[in-house]
C-alpha cells in the first residue's frame, strides 16, 4: 500500500476514523497530515516517509478490526516505495481530518443526512413491490393497515434497544433470520434507519422498478459487513472511489461485477 492509497483509505473511512480516535490521537493525525503536506510541497521524499510513519503511529490507536488498522497491519504496506502523494489527495483528507478536529457528532449527522437523501425504498414500498402488500391486506381483513401497524410498532421498539444497536446494526443473536428455518428477506441488504421515515433501503441495491436485490450488491454488502455497519457500507457505495474512478452505485452495470467486488475486497483486506 502506498501513501496515496493510505490517504484514499482515510478519506473513504473518515467517519469511523473520527469516531474511533480520541481527541489527542485525532490531533496527532491532523499534525501528521499537515507535516506530510509541507514536506510534499518541499519535494522531500525522506521527510515525507517520516510524516507517513508519524501518521501511522497516530492511526495505531484505531480498533484492530477497523479497515485502516487491517490495511496497515498487512505485509504490503511495509514494502511501499517512498513516493510523493498528490497534494489534492492530502488536501481532501485534511478537509475532513485536519485542523481543527471536527466534532464527531456533527460529522456523523452530516454524513447520515447525505446518505438518507439518496433514493431509497421504505419498508412499505419494498413490501408492495415484492407482493407483501397483498398479504398485509388479507391478514387485516383487506384494510391494508396490519402490516403498516406491525412495522411501526417494530420500529418504535427497535429505537429503544441499546441506542438502536449502533444505529442500524442487526440485534445480537438474531442470526440473520427473520423466522426459524429461513434467511431474512433483507439479508445482505443495507438498511438505514431514518428517525422520521423509518427503515430505508438505498435504491441502487435493486433492479430498476423492482425490489429484486442485485446479486453483486448482496455479495459486496457481505464483504463490507453491512449487517454490522450499514452506514459505512452505504458510504462506500454512494461516495467517490478513486480506484474505480467514480461512485460505485453509479457504476453498477457499467463496470464488470468482478471489478466492483475486487475494489470492495481490497478495501477490507480480503484479497
Amino acid at each position: 500500500m502506498t501513501s496515496e492509497e493510505l490517504l484514499g483509505l482515510l478519506e473513504r473511512h473518515w467517519t469511523t476514523v473520527v469516531t474511533g480516535l480520541g481527541d489527542d490521537d485525532l490531533g496527532q493525525v491532523a499534525d501528521a497530515l499537515r507535516e506530510l503536506r509541507a514536506e510534499t510541497v518541499a519535494d522531500n521524499p525522506v521527510a515525507v516517509a517520516r510524516a507517513v510513519r508519524r501518521l501511522k503511529r497516530a492511526l495505531a490507536a484505531l480498533p484492530p478490526d477497523h479497515p485502516v488498522s487491517e490495511a496497515l497491519g498487512g505485509h504490503r504496506y511495509a514494502a511501499a516505495p517512498r513516493e510523493l502523494p498528490a497534494l489534492g489527495t492530502i488536501d481532501a483528507v485534511i478537509d475532513v481530518l485536519g485542523t481543527p478536529p471536527p466534532d464527531p457528532a456533527d460529522l456523523l449527522r452530516a454524513a447520515r443526512r447525505r446518505l438518507l437523501a439518496a433514493p431509497a425504498l421504505t419498508e412499505a414500498e419494498r413490501a408492495a413491490l415484492t407482493g407483501g402488500g397483498d398479504t398485509g391486506r388479507t391478514e387485516a381483513g383487506h384494510t391494508g393497515r396490519a402490516e403498516a401497524g406491525r412495522a411501526e410498532g417494530a420500529e418504535q421498539g427497535e429505537r429503544g434497544d441499546e441506542a438502536e444497536r449502533a444505529e442500524g446494526a442487526e440485534p445480537a443473536g438474531s442470526g440473520g433470520t427473520g423466522r426459524p428455518g429461513g434467511p431474512r428477506p433483507d439479508a445482505g441488504l443495507i438498511r438505514l434507519r431514518d428517525p422520521d421515515r423509518g427503515i430505508r433501503y438505498p435504491r441502487f441495491q435493486f433492479r430498476p422498478g423492482t425490489a429484486e436485490p442485485l446479486p453483486v450488491v448482496r455479495r459486496i454488502n457481505v464483504l463490507l459487513r453491512a449487517d454490522r455497519d450499514p452506514w459505512g457500507a452505504a458510504d462506500w457505495w454512494l461516495g467517490g472511489n478513486r480506484w474505480l474512478g467514480g461512485v460505485p452505485a453509479e457504476l453498477l452495470g457499467v463496470l464488470p461485477d468482478e471489478a466492483l467486488e475486487r475494489a470492495a475486497a481490497e478495501l477490507v483486506g480480503a484479497l
